[in-house]
């Protein structure tokens, strides 16, 4: 297959969930005036969300709320002294990136408009734009159908390729049993890091589009299939709607999506905690998983023990 043919969709675009004009009076400026009887600032957040999920379902929880971006312009604005605006505005967008990990984006206007200038004018106002850092994503990959080798080689490079993205690092191939009771040849399965500023669910409408690229077909579920791409992991978030669960919520007992993500990172966890270093151990296809041939891309041996961040 030619995976020059994968021409990736630009990004579903994001959506602008914002508050605006929050009043807060706080003690910051230059002068000691200033930090002795304050002033009013009005700040504006403006969030930029997939909220395609959260407005399927009414799900708040897929989404952010603008009330949580209100709650920390308050607490800002209204905390410990400083000079500059610019630094209120910082420690805004950080506050809301660091704690809501859904925004991939934020823009924050502060405004001092009884700044202590001599001039008539109507406003003094700093803006920023900050962008969420990447997010570490792990992709199982499998194949049982045609030239295996060729579909998973071709799969990793296309991973490569994804917009916003960076491959980061690539298991060794396992041979792996099928476990359903479908009739059919046994699997080449990997895993992929990737690190990503796409949200979820613009990451999956991406690995949907190389599974197409690859005659994936959906008509027997766990059946035979060309190539398999299944989102694991994006960072530490959960979530559980009709088109994605994360983590993915067979992974905790498939020895066949563990061993090759502990291939990559031999301490990597859920987010509740569970380690899948133990997890493989009860994992009930274990014993029909072994190794592989070396595919183009892929490790030839494990990675030394040492955590992926």
């Amino acid at each position: 297959m030619t995976w020059s043919d994968v021409a990736f969709a630009a990004p579903a675009p994001l959506s602008h969930v914002a508050v605006d004009g929050v009043r807060v009076h706080g003690k910051h400026g230059v002068f000691e005036s200033e930090k002795a009887q304050g002033h009013d600032f009005l700040v504006d957040v403006d969030m930029r969300v997939d909220t395609r999920s959260a407005g399927r379902d009414d799900a708040l929880e897929r989404s952010v709320s603008y009330a949580d971006a209100a709650a920390i312009v308050e607490e800002v604005v209204a905390g410990r002294s400083v000079d500059l605006i610019e630094t209120l505005a910082e420690r805004i967008a950080q506050c809301v990136l660091e704690r809501h990990v859904l925004v991939r984006e934020v823009s924050v206007n502060v405004h001092k408009p009884t700044a202590p200038i001599p001039q008539p004018f109507t406003d003094a106002r700093v803006r920023l734009t900050r962008r969420a850092a990447p997010v570490n994503a792990f992709i199982a990959l499998g194949s049982n159908l045609g030239d295996s080798e060729d579909f998973l080689a071709g799969a990793l490079a296309a991973l490569a390729r994804i917009p916003e993205t960076r491959l980061i690092a690539a298991s060794r191939v396992f041979e792996t049993d099928p476990v359903s009771d479908i009739d059919q040849d046994v699997y080449l399965n990997a895993a992929a890091l990737l690190e990503t500023s796409l949200s979820p669910w613009q990451l999956l409408d991406s690995l949907h589009e190389i599974e197409n690229a690859a005659r994936r077909t959906r008509t027997l579920r766990w059946g035979p299939r060309t190539l398999d791409l299944d989102l694991i992991s994006w960072g530490q978030l959960t979530c559980d709607d009709e088109r994605l669960t994360l983590p993915h919520p067979r992974a905790h007992e498939r020895a066949f999506v563990l061993a090759p993500v502990l291939d990559i990172d031999p301490e990597w966890s859920f987010p509740d905690g569970r380690q899948a270093s133990d997890l493989v151990k009860t994992a009930p296809d274990r014993a029909g998983l072994r190794p592989g041939p070396r595919v183009a891309g892929f490790a030839s041996e494990a990675r030394p023990r040492k955590g992926v961040r």
